[in-house]
This record gives structure tokens, C-alpha cells and sequence, in this order.
């Protein structure tokens, strides 16, 4: 068994990794920058995950729709999800695997974007709702663990953590969701 302290050790490794990675951290710069172009252009953003990731999912969104550092309007941001009906009824009368996909098929724009997070990449459900949001002309961008998995694929920007570990990433994707969400705000609504 680890100690804390070495987890936490293992922690600030990956987090060294990530700012050593001049590739890595421009790749969160690109992320912010696309947010930005599509609620400039009146889109919206769509955010999807399983587990963890469904709870890292919902906590853009709403550092996006409420606000994070400041004060100002709210930004269109949607965790997938967040509809149980939806959920229950799509997994029930088709499969789990087209939740967040036929959610999307009903609403995603060519001038919205979907944060698609899985830590593997490989999650069926998160890889169709990419393909669904290509397929409608979406900006898709991925939160992945080191691999990017199957997820690498359908991603227009891929955030794929220096990492295997399903902690560190997850860690790691948080940072990145602050990160990008200071930058959104600060991009569109500060003077």
C-alpha cells in the first residue's frame, strides 16, 4: 500500500510533467481559444463524462453558466447527464452506450463544442457522442489520459494528461478545467 505522501509526491510528478510540456500546456491556450470563438458566435458548450469524469463534466459547466473568479452574465454550458429521464429512458429503449449521442443528435450546432472527458479514451458512450458532434459540425475536445484512446480520434484538440493513473488524470483534468474556465471568463468579460 502507498502512503500519502507518496501519492502526493506521485501527484506534483504529473503536474511537473504537465509544465514541463510546452506542447500540453499550449493545447489548454487552444482549448480556451475555441470556447471563446464559439460563444462568440453564439454557440454552446456540451459536456460529457461517466463517473468521475461525469462529476468533472458538471463541474465546467457550472463554473461556465454561474461564474468562477468574478461577477458577469452566464454562459450556455450543459452537462449531458444532467436529464435522468433522458438518461434512463435512451439506455432502456436503446443502449447505455447512446445516452450523451442522441442527447446531442437533438441540440449540438456546427457552432458549439463538446468537452468529451473519459480517462481511457476508450469509453463507448463518450466516443459516440464525439462522433455524433463531428457528424453535426461541432468543435470536439477531449480530456484523456496519456493514450487518448479511442477518443484520439474524434477530437479536433486532445488534452491527453501525461499519465495512465485514473487519479492523476482526473487531478489533472480539474486543474485544466480551472485553467480554461479563468481564461474564458477573463477572455469575454473582462475589460
Amino acid at each position: 500500500m502507498r502512503s500519502i505522501e507518496e501519492i502526493l509526491t506521485e501527484t506534483i510528478a504529473v503536474k511537473t510533467r504537465i509544465i514541463d510540456d510546452r506542447r500540453l500546456l499550449a493545447v489548454g491556450d487552444e482549448i480556451a481559444a475555441a470556447m471563446v470563438r464559439s460563444y462568440r458566435a453564439g454557440g454552446r458548450s456540451y459536456f460529457c463524462g461517466n463517473g468521475g469524469s461525469a462529476a468533472d463534466a458538471q463541474h465546467f459547466a457550472a463554473e461556465l453558466s454561474g461564474h468562477f473568479i468574478f461577477d458577469r452574465p452566464p454562459l450556455a454550458a450543459e452537462a449531458l447527464h444532467g436529464n435522468a429521464s433522458h438518461m434512463t429512458a435512451v439506455a432502456n429503449d436503446y443502449d447505455y452506450e447512446s445516452v450523451f449521442a442522441r442527447a446531442l443528435e437533438g441540440s449540438i450546432r456546427p457552432e458549439d463544442v463538446l468537452v468529451a472527458i473519459s480517462t481511457s479514451g476508450n469509453s463507448e458512450s463518450i466516443v459516440r457522442a464525439a462522433q455524433t458532434a463531428h457528424a453535426k459540425g461541432a468543435t470536439v475536445i477531449a480530456f484523456t489520459g496519456e493514450s487518448g484512446g479511442a477518443l484520439r480520434e474524434h477530437a479536433d484538440i486532445l488534452l491527453n494528461v501525461p499519465s495512465s493513473d485514473t487519479g492523476r488524470i482526473q487531478e489533472s483534468h480539474i486543474v485544466f478545467i480551472h485553467a480554461i474556465s479563468e481564461r474564458v471568463e477573463h477572455d469575454l468579460f473582462a475589460a
